[in-house]
Protein backbone atom coordinates (compact mmCIF):
# COMPACT_ATOMS: atom_id res chain seq x y z
CA UNK A 1 0.00 0.00 0.00
CA UNK A 2 2.65 2.06 -0.96
CA UNK A 3 1.06 5.40 -1.96
CA UNK A 4 -1.62 5.25 1.00
CA UNK A 5 1.57 5.16 2.92
CA UNK A 6 3.25 7.75 1.45
CA UNK A 7 -0.52 9.78 2.57
CA UNK A 8 -0.56 8.40 5.99
CA UNK A 9 3.08 9.83 6.24
CA UNK A 10 1.76 13.33 5.97
CA UNK A 11 2.44 15.57 9.18
CA UNK A 12 2.49 18.70 10.55
CA UNK A 13 5.83 19.89 10.70
CA UNK A 14 6.81 23.02 11.76
CA UNK A 15 8.96 25.01 8.69
CA UNK A 16 11.36 28.21 9.10
CA UNK A 17 10.36 31.45 7.20
CA UNK A 18 11.85 30.71 3.77
CA UNK A 19 14.40 33.04 1.99
CA UNK A 20 13.04 34.57 -1.37
CA UNK A 21 14.48 32.92 -4.37
CA UNK A 22 14.40 34.19 -7.55
CA UNK A 23 13.06 32.17 -10.26
CA UNK A 24 15.35 31.41 -13.02
CA UNK A 25 14.34 31.06 -16.54
CA UNK A 26 15.70 29.18 -19.89
CA UNK A 27 14.13 28.70 -22.96
CA UNK A 28 13.24 25.13 -23.52
CA UNK A 29 12.31 23.52 -26.80
CA UNK A 30 10.15 20.63 -26.66
CA UNK A 31 12.26 19.20 -29.56
CA UNK A 32 15.50 18.68 -27.87
CA UNK A 33 16.57 15.53 -28.41
CA UNK A 34 17.27 15.26 -24.71
CA UNK A 35 14.01 14.92 -24.39
CA UNK A 36 13.35 12.26 -27.14
CA UNK A 37 16.80 9.94 -25.67
CA UNK A 38 14.85 10.43 -22.26
CA UNK A 39 11.34 9.41 -23.30
CA UNK A 40 13.06 6.36 -25.53
CA UNK A 41 15.14 5.08 -22.97
CA UNK A 42 12.60 5.05 -20.21
CA UNK A 43 9.98 3.90 -22.34
CA UNK A 44 12.20 0.32 -22.98
CA UNK A 45 11.64 -0.51 -19.13
CA UNK A 46 8.20 -1.11 -19.76
CA UNK A 47 8.48 -2.36 -23.10
CA UNK A 48 11.30 -4.69 -21.86
CA UNK A 49 10.48 -5.63 -18.42
CA UNK A 50 6.39 -5.91 -18.61
CA UNK A 51 6.11 -10.11 -18.04
CA UNK A 52 4.26 -12.78 -20.42
CA UNK A 53 0.82 -11.26 -18.98
CA UNK A 54 1.90 -7.88 -19.60
CA UNK A 55 2.46 -7.16 -15.51
CA UNK A 56 5.19 -4.37 -14.59
CA UNK A 57 7.29 -4.73 -12.08
CA UNK A 58 7.58 -2.95 -9.31
CA UNK A 59 11.09 -2.38 -9.03
CA UNK A 60 13.86 -3.96 -11.33
CA UNK A 61 16.95 -5.43 -11.74
CA UNK A 62 15.81 -6.14 -8.00
CA UNK A 63 13.33 -9.14 -8.03
CA UNK A 64 9.97 -8.07 -7.15
CA UNK A 65 6.11 -8.27 -7.30
CA UNK A 66 4.13 -6.23 -10.04
CA UNK A 67 2.72 -3.14 -9.41
CA UNK A 68 -0.97 -2.74 -10.49
CA UNK A 69 -0.01 1.17 -10.88
CA UNK A 70 3.24 0.96 -12.89
CA UNK A 71 1.23 -1.54 -15.17
CA UNK A 72 -1.32 0.88 -16.23
CA UNK A 73 1.29 3.76 -16.74
CA UNK A 74 2.45 1.45 -18.59
CA UNK A 75 -0.42 0.69 -21.05
CA UNK A 76 -0.20 4.62 -21.89
CA UNK A 77 3.65 4.50 -22.73
CA UNK A 78 3.03 2.00 -25.14
CA UNK A 79 0.53 4.35 -26.72
CA UNK A 80 3.48 7.14 -26.62
CA UNK A 81 5.52 4.61 -28.13
CA UNK A 82 3.75 3.92 -31.41
CA UNK A 83 3.03 7.81 -31.60
CA UNK A 84 6.60 8.24 -31.14
CA UNK A 85 7.66 5.11 -33.34
CA UNK A 86 9.49 3.04 -31.11
CA UNK A 87 7.12 0.03 -31.58
CA UNK A 88 4.18 -0.33 -34.04
CA UNK A 89 0.56 -0.47 -33.46
CA UNK A 90 0.15 -3.67 -34.16
CA UNK A 91 2.90 -4.53 -31.35
CA UNK A 92 1.15 -2.13 -28.53
CA UNK A 93 -2.14 -3.71 -29.76
CA UNK A 94 -0.74 -7.25 -28.43
CA UNK A 95 0.65 -5.76 -25.74
CA UNK A 96 -2.41 -4.40 -24.37
CA UNK A 97 -4.59 -6.98 -24.98
CA UNK A 98 -2.53 -9.52 -23.03
CA UNK A 99 -2.80 -7.22 -20.37
CA UNK A 100 -6.34 -6.32 -20.61
CA UNK A 101 -7.02 -10.13 -20.93
CA UNK A 102 -5.20 -10.90 -17.51
CA UNK A 103 -7.32 -8.42 -15.09
CA UNK A 104 -10.30 -9.65 -17.07
CA UNK A 105 -9.84 -12.92 -16.73
CA UNK A 106 -8.09 -13.63 -13.78
CA UNK A 107 -9.71 -15.30 -10.72
CA UNK A 108 -11.63 -12.84 -8.52
CA UNK A 109 -13.51 -12.75 -5.21
CA UNK A 110 -13.58 -12.36 -1.44
CA UNK A 111 -10.85 -14.73 -0.47
CA UNK A 112 -7.45 -14.08 0.93
CA UNK A 113 -5.62 -15.81 -1.34
CA UNK A 114 -5.19 -17.01 -5.44
CA UNK A 115 -6.70 -13.71 -6.40
CA UNK A 116 -5.97 -10.40 -8.35
CA UNK A 117 -9.27 -8.31 -7.12
CA UNK A 118 -12.92 -8.26 -5.88
CA UNK A 119 -15.67 -5.67 -6.85
CA UNK A 120 -13.94 -4.36 -9.77
CA UNK A 121 -10.49 -3.20 -7.82
CA UNK A 122 -7.30 -5.20 -7.93
CA UNK A 123 -4.66 -5.68 -5.46
CA UNK A 124 -1.70 -3.31 -4.77
CA UNK A 125 0.94 -5.80 -5.40
CA UNK A 126 0.85 -9.35 -7.51
CA UNK A 127 2.67 -11.97 -6.91
CA UNK A 128 5.71 -12.37 -9.77
CA UNK A 129 5.06 -15.97 -9.91
CA UNK A 130 1.44 -16.70 -9.24
CA UNK A 131 0.10 -13.43 -10.96
CA UNK A 132 -2.40 -13.33 -7.94
CA UNK A 133 -2.18 -11.23 -4.28
CA UNK A 134 0.63 -10.66 -2.87
CA UNK A 135 1.18 -11.99 0.64
CA UNK A 136 -1.35 -9.70 2.68
CA UNK A 137 -1.16 -6.40 0.24
CA UNK A 138 -4.26 -4.25 0.36
CA UNK A 139 -7.21 -4.07 -2.68
CA UNK A 140 -6.18 -0.73 -3.43
CA UNK A 141 -8.50 2.21 -4.80
CA UNK A 142 -6.08 4.58 -5.67
CA UNK A 143 -4.00 1.84 -7.90
CA UNK A 144 -6.93 0.21 -9.26
CA UNK A 145 -7.80 4.24 -10.41
CA UNK A 146 -4.03 4.48 -11.72
CA UNK A 147 -4.14 1.50 -13.34
CA UNK A 148 -7.87 2.34 -15.32
CA UNK A 149 -6.24 5.50 -16.24
CA UNK A 150 -3.97 3.52 -18.89
CA UNK A 151 -7.04 0.90 -19.30
CA UNK A 152 -9.72 3.84 -20.30
CA UNK A 153 -6.35 5.23 -22.43
CA UNK A 154 -6.20 2.28 -24.24
CA UNK A 155 -10.13 2.13 -24.85
CA UNK A 156 -9.55 5.50 -26.57
CA UNK A 157 -6.78 5.25 -28.56
CA UNK A 158 -7.57 1.87 -30.12
CA UNK A 159 -10.54 2.44 -32.25
CA UNK A 160 -10.00 1.19 -35.83
CA UNK A 161 -12.51 -1.70 -37.00
CA UNK A 162 -10.75 -5.07 -36.54
CA UNK A 163 -10.81 -7.70 -33.91
CA UNK A 164 -7.97 -6.85 -31.81
CA UNK A 165 -8.56 -3.29 -31.25
CA UNK A 166 -12.47 -3.82 -30.85
CA UNK A 167 -11.73 -6.71 -28.13
CA UNK A 168 -9.55 -4.17 -26.48
CA UNK A 169 -12.09 -1.81 -26.37
CA UNK A 170 -14.68 -4.10 -25.03
CA UNK A 171 -12.35 -5.13 -22.24
CA UNK A 172 -11.47 -1.57 -21.11
CA UNK A 173 -15.20 -1.19 -20.83
CA UNK A 174 -15.68 -3.67 -18.88
CA UNK A 175 -12.87 -3.63 -16.74
CA UNK A 176 -14.34 0.21 -16.05
CA UNK A 177 -17.88 -0.98 -15.79
CA UNK A 178 -17.15 -3.58 -13.22
CA UNK A 179 -15.38 -1.37 -10.47
CA UNK A 180 -17.98 -0.91 -7.34
CA UNK A 181 -16.81 2.83 -5.98
CA UNK A 182 -19.76 3.15 -4.08
CA UNK A 183 -18.63 -0.22 -2.45
CA UNK A 184 -15.46 1.69 -1.59
CA UNK A 185 -16.89 4.86 -0.02
CA UNK A 186 -18.21 2.50 3.13
CA UNK A 187 -20.94 4.78 3.64
CA UNK A 188 -18.55 7.95 3.97
CA UNK A 189 -18.58 10.93 2.64
CA UNK A 190 -14.70 10.23 0.74
CA UNK A 191 -13.63 6.98 -0.72
CA UNK A 192 -11.66 4.82 1.60
CA UNK A 193 -7.81 3.94 0.84
CA UNK A 194 -8.04 -0.17 0.40
CA UNK A 195 -9.46 -3.06 1.52
CA UNK A 196 -8.32 -6.28 3.20
CA UNK A 197 -10.14 -9.61 3.12
CA UNK A 198 -8.88 -10.13 6.84
CA UNK A 199 -10.43 -7.13 8.72
CA UNK A 200 -12.18 -5.04 5.75
CA UNK A 201 -11.60 -1.59 5.50
CA UNK A 202 -8.74 0.66 5.70
CA UNK A 203 -9.37 2.83 8.40
CA UNK A 204 -7.89 5.98 6.20
CA UNK A 205 -9.86 7.66 3.77
CA UNK A 206 -8.71 9.81 0.56
CA UNK A 207 -9.15 13.52 1.38
CA UNK A 208 -7.15 16.23 -0.89
CA UNK A 209 -4.97 17.39 -1.75
CA UNK A 210 -3.12 14.43 -3.31
CA UNK A 211 -2.96 12.16 -6.30
CA UNK A 212 -6.49 11.09 -5.87
CA UNK A 213 -8.44 13.30 -7.84
CA UNK A 214 -8.96 10.36 -10.46
CA UNK A 215 -10.50 8.16 -8.51
CA UNK A 216 -13.22 10.58 -7.48
CA UNK A 217 -13.71 11.47 -11.48
CA UNK A 218 -14.01 7.97 -12.47
CA UNK A 219 -16.29 7.30 -9.57
CA UNK A 220 -18.24 10.18 -10.10
CA UNK A 221 -18.66 9.15 -14.15
CA UNK A 222 -19.49 5.10 -13.19
CA UNK A 223 -22.66 4.56 -15.09
CA UNK A 224 -22.87 1.13 -13.02
CA UNK A 225 -21.55 1.79 -9.25
CA UNK A 226 -21.21 6.04 -8.81
CA UNK A 227 -20.29 7.31 -6.04
CA UNK A 228 -22.18 10.20 -4.56
CA UNK A 229 -22.62 13.55 -6.16
CA UNK A 230 -21.55 15.56 -3.35
CA UNK A 231 -18.01 13.37 -3.55
CA UNK A 232 -16.06 16.39 -4.35
CA UNK A 233 -17.45 18.72 -2.61
CA UNK A 234 -16.13 16.56 0.69
CA UNK A 235 -12.96 15.75 -1.41
CA UNK A 236 -12.20 19.37 -1.82
CA UNK A 237 -13.80 20.51 1.87
CA UNK A 238 -10.31 18.65 3.34
CA UNK A 239 -7.56 21.02 0.97
CA UNK A 240 -5.02 23.04 2.89
CA UNK A 241 -4.45 26.29 0.83
CA UNK A 242 -1.25 28.18 2.04
CA UNK A 243 1.87 30.30 0.98
CA UNK A 244 4.65 28.16 0.88
CA UNK A 245 7.93 29.43 -0.80
CA UNK A 246 6.43 32.34 -2.29
CA UNK A 247 3.90 30.47 -3.97
CA UNK A 248 0.36 30.20 -3.12
CA UNK A 249 -1.13 27.26 -3.55
CA UNK A 250 -3.18 23.57 -2.41
CA UNK A 251 -0.17 22.48 -0.73
CA UNK A 252 0.82 18.35 -0.58
CA UNK A 253 3.94 17.78 -0.08
CA UNK A 254 5.67 15.07 -2.40
CA UNK A 255 5.45 16.40 -6.16
CA UNK A 256 3.62 12.93 -7.20
CA UNK A 257 0.51 14.23 -5.79
CA UNK A 258 0.52 17.03 -8.01
CA UNK A 259 1.50 14.58 -10.51
CA UNK A 260 -0.30 11.35 -11.30
CA UNK A 261 -3.59 12.50 -11.76
CA UNK A 262 -2.46 15.32 -14.80
CA UNK A 263 -1.08 12.24 -17.05
CA UNK A 264 -4.04 11.86 -18.17
CA UNK A 265 -6.32 15.11 -17.49
CA UNK A 266 -5.39 18.61 -18.88
CA UNK A 267 -6.68 21.05 -16.12
CA UNK A 268 -5.53 23.59 -18.19
CA UNK A 269 -8.07 26.19 -18.48
CA UNK A 270 -10.79 24.47 -16.88
CA UNK A 271 -11.72 24.85 -13.08
CA UNK A 272 -13.46 23.60 -10.11
CA UNK A 273 -15.69 25.31 -7.60
CA UNK A 274 -12.61 25.38 -5.42
CA UNK A 275 -10.14 26.63 -7.75
CA UNK A 276 -12.45 29.03 -9.24
CA UNK A 277 -13.16 30.78 -5.90
CA UNK A 278 -9.42 30.99 -5.96
CA UNK A 279 -8.42 32.11 -9.38
CA UNK A 280 -6.16 29.49 -10.43
CA UNK A 281 -6.45 26.23 -12.06
CA UNK A 282 -4.91 22.45 -11.22
CA UNK A 283 -2.61 22.86 -13.72
CA UNK A 284 -1.19 26.17 -12.50
CA UNK A 285 -1.59 24.43 -8.82
CA UNK A 286 1.21 21.70 -10.06
CA UNK A 287 3.06 24.76 -11.68
CA UNK A 288 3.61 26.57 -8.25
CA UNK A 289 4.28 23.45 -5.81
CA UNK A 290 7.26 22.39 -8.31
CA UNK A 291 8.17 25.82 -7.99
CA UNK A 292 7.70 25.58 -4.58
CA UNK A 293 9.65 22.31 -4.65
CA UNK A 294 12.67 23.59 -5.71
CA UNK A 295 12.89 27.17 -4.20
CA UNK A 296 12.82 24.93 -1.10
CA UNK A 297 15.86 22.48 -2.45
CA UNK A 298 17.54 26.15 -3.26
CA UNK A 299 17.31 27.69 0.06
CA UNK A 300 18.57 24.39 1.37
CA UNK A 301 18.05 24.48 5.03
CA UNK A 302 19.23 21.58 6.41
CA UNK A 303 22.92 22.02 4.58
CA UNK A 304 22.54 19.07 1.77
CA UNK A 305 25.37 18.30 -0.49
CA UNK A 306 24.82 19.37 -3.94
CA UNK A 307 21.22 20.84 -4.10
CA UNK A 308 21.01 24.04 -6.14
CA UNK A 309 18.60 26.23 -8.81
CA UNK A 310 19.36 22.47 -10.92
CA UNK A 311 19.39 19.80 -8.48
CA UNK A 312 16.68 19.47 -6.44
CA UNK A 313 13.21 17.23 -6.93
CA UNK A 314 11.66 15.52 -3.54
CA UNK A 315 8.81 13.22 -4.01
CA UNK A 316 7.94 9.64 -2.59
CA UNK A 317 11.35 7.53 -3.69
CA UNK A 318 13.80 5.25 -2.87
CA UNK A 319 16.38 5.92 -0.33
CA UNK A 320 19.92 5.01 1.29
CA UNK A 321 18.27 2.89 3.77
CA UNK A 322 16.82 0.57 1.21
CA UNK A 323 20.96 -1.14 1.49
CA UNK A 324 21.10 0.24 5.11
CA UNK A 325 23.26 -2.66 5.32
CA UNK A 326 26.09 -0.43 3.96
CA UNK A 327 25.67 1.52 7.02
CA UNK A 328 24.56 0.12 10.32
CA UNK A 329 24.71 3.91 12.05
CA UNK A 330 22.29 5.12 8.80
CA UNK A 331 20.15 8.34 9.70
CA UNK A 332 18.57 8.14 5.86
CA UNK A 333 14.89 6.49 5.05
CA UNK A 334 14.59 3.75 2.71
CA UNK A 335 11.61 4.12 0.21
CA UNK A 336 9.93 7.36 1.82
CA UNK A 337 7.20 10.33 1.19
CA UNK A 338 9.80 13.01 0.57
CA UNK A 339 8.19 16.44 0.32
CA UNK A 340 7.85 20.10 1.38
CA UNK A 341 5.39 22.47 1.40
CA UNK A 342 3.69 24.42 4.33
CA UNK A 343 2.43 21.37 6.30
CA UNK A 344 4.80 18.93 5.70
CA UNK A 345 8.43 18.45 5.56
CA UNK A 346 10.71 15.30 5.27
CA UNK A 347 13.94 15.70 3.28
CA UNK A 348 17.07 13.71 4.12
CA UNK A 349 18.98 14.41 0.96
CA UNK A 350 17.58 12.34 -1.47
CA UNK A 351 16.94 13.50 -4.82
CA UNK A 352 14.37 11.81 -7.44
CA UNK A 353 14.85 12.80 -11.28
CA UNK A 354 11.16 11.96 -11.50
CA UNK A 355 10.06 14.93 -9.33
CA UNK A 356 11.10 17.01 -12.09
CA UNK A 357 10.65 14.84 -15.15
CA UNK A 358 6.71 14.22 -14.24
CA UNK A 359 6.76 18.24 -13.81
CA UNK A 360 7.89 19.17 -17.28
CA UNK A 361 4.77 20.25 -18.55
CA UNK A 362 4.14 22.75 -15.40
CA UNK A 363 7.47 24.15 -15.92
CA UNK A 364 9.59 23.42 -18.29
CA UNK A 365 11.94 26.31 -17.65
CA UNK A 366 13.41 24.88 -14.67
CA UNK A 367 12.48 20.99 -15.13
CA UNK A 368 14.44 20.37 -18.22
CA UNK A 369 17.76 22.01 -16.76
CA UNK A 370 17.58 20.02 -13.66
CA UNK A 371 17.37 16.79 -15.89
CA UNK A 372 20.48 17.87 -17.75
CA UNK A 373 22.36 18.92 -15.26
CA UNK A 374 21.64 15.98 -13.06
CA UNK A 375 22.99 13.63 -16.14
CA UNK A 376 25.98 15.83 -16.66
CA UNK A 377 26.93 16.33 -13.65
CA UNK A 378 26.72 12.24 -12.06
CA UNK A 379 26.99 10.70 -15.44
CA UNK A 380 26.75 6.77 -15.45
CA UNK A 381 26.63 6.80 -11.52
CA UNK A 382 22.84 8.20 -12.33
CA UNK A 383 21.55 7.64 -15.78
CA UNK A 384 21.54 4.11 -16.97
CA UNK A 385 20.27 1.69 -19.43
CA UNK A 386 16.58 2.72 -18.85
CA UNK A 387 16.91 6.52 -18.09
CA UNK A 388 17.63 7.97 -14.59
CA UNK A 389 17.55 5.48 -11.47
CA UNK A 390 15.27 6.07 -9.01
CA UNK A 391 16.98 8.33 -7.08
CA UNK A 392 20.16 9.36 -5.18
CA UNK A 393 21.85 11.07 -2.33
CA UNK A 394 24.99 12.97 -2.28
CA UNK A 395 25.13 13.35 1.35
CA UNK A 396 25.26 10.17 2.26
CA UNK A 397 28.04 8.98 3.61
CA UNK A 398 29.25 5.26 4.00
CA UNK A 399 31.42 4.02 7.13
CA UNK A 400 34.89 4.09 5.06
CA UNK A 401 34.65 7.93 4.42
CA UNK A 402 32.72 7.64 0.89
CA UNK A 403 30.09 9.97 0.10
CA UNK A 404 27.53 9.56 -2.67
CA UNK A 405 24.43 7.35 -2.70
CA UNK A 406 22.88 5.91 -6.12
CA UNK A 407 19.88 3.45 -6.41
CA UNK A 408 20.61 0.33 -8.19
CA UNK A 409 16.56 0.01 -9.05
CA UNK A 410 14.24 1.61 -11.43
CA UNK A 411 10.29 1.56 -10.39
CA UNK A 412 7.63 1.67 -12.46
CA UNK A 413 5.84 4.38 -10.51
CA UNK A 414 8.57 6.68 -11.34
CA UNK A 415 10.03 5.54 -14.72
CA UNK A 416 5.88 6.18 -16.43
CA UNK A 417 5.16 10.02 -15.53
CA UNK A 418 8.32 10.80 -16.87
CA UNK A 419 7.17 9.44 -20.29
CA UNK A 420 3.50 10.01 -20.19
CA UNK A 421 4.47 13.94 -19.06
CA UNK A 422 7.21 14.61 -21.49
CA UNK A 423 4.70 13.69 -24.61
CA UNK A 424 2.30 15.49 -22.71
CA UNK A 425 4.65 18.62 -23.26
CA UNK A 426 5.79 18.00 -26.68
CA UNK A 427 2.46 17.11 -28.23
CA UNK A 428 -0.13 17.18 -25.38
CA UNK A 429 -0.69 13.18 -27.05
CA UNK A 430 -2.07 11.88 -23.80
CA UNK A 431 -4.29 14.85 -22.55
CA UNK A 432 -5.76 15.37 -26.08
CA UNK A 433 -6.65 11.39 -26.26
CA UNK A 434 -8.11 11.70 -22.74
CA UNK A 435 -10.25 14.94 -23.86
CA UNK A 436 -12.41 12.55 -26.50
CA UNK A 437 -12.77 9.91 -23.06
CA UNK A 438 -16.67 10.01 -22.50
CA UNK A 439 -16.02 9.14 -19.12
CA UNK A 440 -13.32 11.73 -18.03
CA UNK A 441 -15.46 14.28 -19.64
CA UNK A 442 -18.52 13.08 -17.39
CA UNK A 443 -16.70 12.77 -14.33
CA UNK A 444 -15.03 16.28 -14.81
CA UNK A 445 -18.76 18.02 -15.16
CA UNK A 446 -20.12 15.99 -12.19
CA UNK A 447 -17.61 17.32 -10.24
CA UNK A 448 -18.15 21.10 -11.36
CA UNK A 449 -15.24 21.79 -13.76
CA UNK A 450 -16.19 23.76 -16.41
CA UNK A 451 -14.80 26.10 -19.23
CA UNK A 452 -11.66 25.67 -21.61
CA UNK A 453 -11.75 22.34 -23.96
CA UNK A 454 -14.49 20.74 -21.52
CA UNK A 455 -16.67 23.76 -22.99
CA UNK A 456 -16.10 22.91 -26.38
Amino acid sequence: MRLAIALALLMLTACSKPTQVKQTTAEVSASDPFLDSLSHDTFMFFWEQADKQGQVPDRWPTPSFSSIAATGFGLTTYLVGVERGYITREQAAERVLTTLSFFANGPKGEQKENVIGYKGFFYHFLDAGTGTRFKTVELSTIDTGLLLGGVLSCQTYFDQDNETERRIRELADALYRDVDWNWAMNGQSTMSMGWHPEHGFIDAYWRGYNEAMLIYILGLASPTHPIPADSWKAWTASYQWAKYQGQEFINFGPLFGHQYSHLWIDFKGIQDTYTASKGIDYFENSRRATLANRAYCINNPAGYADYSENIWGLTACDGPANDNKANPNINHEGYWARGASQYYLKDDGTIAPTAAGASIPFAPEVCVPALKEMKRKYGKSLYQQYGFVDAFNPSFERTDGTKGWFDKDYLGLDQGPIVIQIENYKSGFVWNLMRKNPYIRDGLRKAGFTGGWLAE
